[in-house]
């Protein structure tokens, strides 16, 4: 965080150099979603995005182009090499990554990409500080304002790029579908009783030295509530992912474990316990076979992102399969795409979303 400092006078001088030459450009102003009010060029061409890791994804899919991105993180590149993202819009795949380490951004290397605007983490006070501080066009994003509700979340960032790109506007038929979905999930699940319901567990890392969840204040929690499940982590209070211990998830004993790609593992690993030590053989969830990796389209999708709608869905046919026999998880992917974000995918590609690459989980 200190180049951005050192290196504020000298950004400063090339801004008043360039107003003294060139009369000011069209703007735009919006407030984002830490409350600022940011003043924009009406021409955004070149976007860069730091710590809010689904948003390259999510513009991408919103242009049907990823020119515009010049820059993101690598954990945002790693998981659009191994994804559908990468092969619908290899152009991503040319963004400079080098600028940001983890949440710490180097000011001359984010300078020399020339961005129009800078998408970062609402949650992080201090890098959106200085972004400002150094004359970046800094725009926060926020992952967790609507209570880590994925479908609101998606819908509030599809709102504000809606704001921000007009031309693009999708405000209405993003929400209109992802509301959708969300409703017949519940109409569905209304149905379950109390007593038959599935006990979650939500393996966010896991590593020889980490087992990481969902309490009652992350993603899982929603993902949970969503499709009428018990979260058997909810009673743990910490806010993001909590780290817990076999005898924790012995106690719990979950009859459902969904893997996300921030981690390696797949359900193979908890079957025959090839990760360390860990003997998974006593949870319900293992002797029964119904451990599943979460799918990755556009991003991880544990996370908000395009793919939420169609992830809830999922997630419901697996927890529920009785309560959506009817419903083929491949056809609404396909048309939710092609309706919302008129994007034709093929069976094989809309299928590809549901089985994700390993290696889309390494790095954490």
């Amino acid at each position: 965080m200190k180049k951005f400092f050192s290196l504020l006078l000298v950004f400063a001088l090339l801004l008043s150099g360039c107003s003294a030459a060139a009369p000011a450009a069209e703007t735009r102003t919006i407030t984002d979603q830490d409350g600022f009010e940011v003043v924009l060029p009406k021409e955004i061409n070149r976007i860069v995005v730091c710590d809010i890791l689904p948003l390259p994804s999510v513009l991408a899919v919103f242009f049907d182009s990823a020119e515009k991105i010049v820059g993101m993180s690598g954990t945002s590149m790693n998981a659009a090499e191994n994804s559908l993202l990468g092969q619908l819009y290899p152009e991503i795949l040319e963004a400079e990554t080098g600028f940001i380490n983890g949440t710490t951004v180097n000011a001359e290397e984010l300078m020399k990409l020339q961005p129009d605007v800078v998408f970062y983490n609402a949650s992080r006070k201090e890098l959106g500080e200085n972004l400002r501080k150094a004359g970046f066009p800094a725009v926060a994003i926020s992952v967790n304002k609507w209570e880590y509700d994925c479908i609101e979340t998606l819908n509030q960032w599809i709102g504000l790029l809606s704001q921000m790109f007009p031309d693009n506007d999708k405000t209405e038929l993003v929400k209109t579908h992802s509301d959708a979905m969300y409703a017949l999930v519940q109409e569905r699940i209304a149905a379950i009783p109390e007593g038959e319901k599935e006990d979650v567990f939500f393996l966010y890392q896991y590593s020889d030295t980490n087992i990481q969840t969902s309490g009652g204040k992350f993603f899982g929690q929603w993902w949970a509530d969503a499709i009428g499940a018990r979260n058997v982590a909810g009673e743990l209070s910490t806010d993001n992912s909590v780290a817990v211990n076999l005898e924790q998830i012995y106690a719990w004993d979950p009859s459902l474990i969904f893997i996300t790609n921030f981690t390696t593992a797949g359900p193979e690993d908890l079957y025959n316990g090839t990760v360390g030590n860990d003997d998974w053989s006593a949870v319900s969830a293992v002797q029964n076979r119904t451990v599943y990796k979460m799918p990755l389209g556009m991003y991880r999708s544990y996370t908000p992102g395009v793919d939420t709608p169609v992830t809830l869905l999922w997630l419901a046919k697996t927890a529920y399969p009785e309560h959506f026999a009817d419903i083929d998880v491949i056809a609404e992917t396909k048309t939710y795409y092609k309706e919302v974000f008129g994007i034709d995918l093929t069976d094989d590609q809309a299928a590809s979303i549901f089985a994700p690459a390993k290696d889309a989980g390494t790095g954490f």
